[in-house]
């Protein structure tokens, strides 16, 4: 059944909302049926594969122009960054670029690879198929581009949107309530040789459940078949979807990132862009490298898929993008 994952934490958070108002809990879980029983929404049809390293692969989004290869988070499926033909950052961008969208893959097929070895033994090589070109970066998927382009020359600029890279900026609330949840699965992700999807999904909702619970009611009275509710249930399928991290991954991002404050690599010497969600509750903006920083009011998910993304997004980074190709 469709549901966010894990759903009876889910439940239980809703059950913890309705104790304090019963009526938004009702609305709540009203929403979370609706949702439930929502028509799956049309998937667009892949884009083509035009490089592979394992199981990891760069589709092409189309363009003329400079290479630019879009990086996503190894959390959550990459459609994100090429949502639907209303709202994609690949087909944003690719009015001047030829826009590469990369596809980490499944995660049986990076099994025994940490943060650096995601980076080493696929996004290394893939840049390597296409040659020059700029990294844009989404999430951990930023974090990811820049430790590349700090070890390959071919890598011209990055920009990250939303990506953490000091890790010490979080509170240590948050940095020590990732570190038990990590603490409470561990044993289960050594025995799986991943770190599930749902125990990940539980971290998220830890930042702001009430949140969570407030956008499921207010789509309770959704119709179904208005292009605000078709987007909705686009996103929490996208939300609620993805692979498992691969154990080292996950040890790496936990251990040496959140828990001991420590970047992944140091920063590169190519221009950076970071562009910071000014509601982001999942990366705030003081977790955001040092250097040029754009500020988008919007959210973690938002900035990328927001209605006005198009204003506070694609046109800011084309041509920011356009300066740092000219050394503008």
């Amino acid at each position: 059944m469709r549901g966010p994952r894990p759903l009876p934490l889910f439940l239980e958070l809703l059950r913890q909302v309705a104790a304090r108002d019963p009526d938004l809990g009702r609305a709540a879980l009203s929403g979370l049926k609706h949702y439930q029983a929502a028509p799956p929404p049309m998937r667009r049809n892949e884009r083509p594969v035009v490089h592979q390293v394992g199981g990891a692969s760069l589709r092409d989004c189309g363009g003329r122009g400079p290479n630019l290869v879009l990086v996503p988070s190894l959390i959550n499926p990459p459609t994100i960054l090429d949502l639907d033909a209303d709202c994609s950052l690949a087909e944003a961008l690719a009015i001047r670029h030829r826009v590469l969208l990369l596809d980490w893959g499944m995660a049986a097929e990076r099994r025994g690879l940490d943060l650096e070895g995601h980076v080493t033994e696929r996004l290394l090589p893939l840049i390597d198929a296409v040659g020059r070109g700029k990294l844009v970066g989404y999430c951990l998927g930023g974090t990811l581009a820049l430790e590349a382009a700090a070890r390959c020359e071919l890598v011209e600029a990055v920009v990250t949107l939303a990506s953490p890279y000091d890790f010490s900026a979080y509170d240590r609330e948050a940095r020590d309530q990732i570190l038990a949840l990590w603490q409470a699965s561990e044993a289960a992700a050594v025995k799986l040789g991943f770190l599930p999807m749902e125990v990940l999904q539980a971290a998220f909702w830890q930042v702001d459940p009430a949140r969570l619970v407030a956008k499921f009611a207010r789509f309770a009275d959704a119709d179904l078949t208005s292009p605000e509710a078709l987007r909705f249930v686009t996103l929490e399928d996208w939300a609620n979807g993805g692979e498992p991290l691969p154990l080292a991954a996950a040890r790496q991002l936990v251990e040496q990132l959140f828990a001991g404050g420590q970047p992944l690599g140091p920063l590169p010497s190519c221009p950076l862009l970071h562009v910071t969600a000014a509601s982001d509750r999942i990366v705030p903006a003081a977790t955001s490298p040092a250097g040029e920083h754009l500020a988008s009011p919007s959210g973690h998910v938002g900035m990328i898929v927001g209605r006005n993304s198009p204003q506070t997004l694609h046109a800011p980074l084309l041509s920011w993008l356009d300066g740092a190709a000219t050394g503008g």
